[in-house]
């Protein structure tokens, strides 16, 4: 069965850190680029960040660059999105998806969406 499933989600400080996984199964991870989506509660979903088969490239949101790092370990079949000095504007469902086209500026064309983790940054 083709999906993929995010984790590590949870409640955080502003200032605070978080580490999203997201792990594949029933397909080749290195086989597609990858990408991070989040939806905030009333929002439309938005890049936010993207990663190359071979990890080479990568692509950010203006929102996040600088805070945010993507990752992937084609061995584990997983991408990861390390996220450092969280805002409360951070808070959201984040979800991954993959596409064939490489990573770019464009958001388009993902597909097999997980099912999202939640985070929150509060105080």
């Amino acid at each position: 069965q083709l999906q993929l499933v995010e984790s590590g989600g949870g409640l955080v400080q502003p200032g605070g850190s978080l580490r999203l996984s997201c792990a594949a199964s029933g397909f080749t991870l290195d086989d597609y680029t990858l990408g991070w989506f989040r939806q905030a509660p009333g929002k439309e979903r938005e890049g936010v960040s993207c990663i190359s088969r071979s990890g080479g490239d990568t692509n950010y949101a203006d929102s996040v660059k600088g805070r945010f790092t993507i990752s992937r370990d084609n061995a584990k079949n997983t991408v990861y999105l390390s996220m450092n000095s969280l805002k409360p504007e951070d808070t959201a469902v984040y979800y991954c998806a993959r596409r064939w086209r490489p990573c770019d500026s464009r958001w388009n064309n993902f597909g097999s969406w997980g099912q999202g983790t939640q985070v929150t940054v509060s105080s």
